[in-house]
């Protein structure tokens, strides 16, 4: 598990820098300066991001043995929300040490599946 919630951390804040890099710079230069060089490069890449979000998003709420309501699905959804990802990102993390406090120290290895 320690090393599924350590991708979706990163892919997590990943996410999120694009998504407001997206909504808050790229946007407003497309709208109000008319150019969109910014978001034809940005779009793609936030939802390439974001589609790993999910993978990896699933993965760790299988491996954590959550539901797929509310857990799974609000924790997928934070990636579309601009600095959601951040929020559910610290959610997880912190849920995840609750619920497997072995998941804290990163020496303890999991068993080949």
């Amino acid at each position: 598990m320690n090393a599924a919630l350590k991708r979706f951390r990163i892919v997590a804040w990943i996410v999120g820098t694009f998504l407001i890099a997206l909504m808050f710079v790229a946007m407003p230069m497309k709208y109000f300066a008319d150019n969109d060089v910014l978001v034809t490069a940005i779009s793609p890449i936030h939802g390439l991001c974001y589609m790993i979000y999910l993978v990896l998003g699933f993965h760790l709420a299988q491996q954590a043995g959550w539901k797929l309501w509310p857990h799974t699905i609000g924790l997928l959804l934070g990636g579309t929300v601009p600095i959601g990802s951040f929020f559910v990102e610290r959610w997880a993390h912190n849920r995840i040490l609750e619920e497997h406090p072995q998941a804290a120290d990163p020496k303890v290895r999991e068993p080949a599946a």
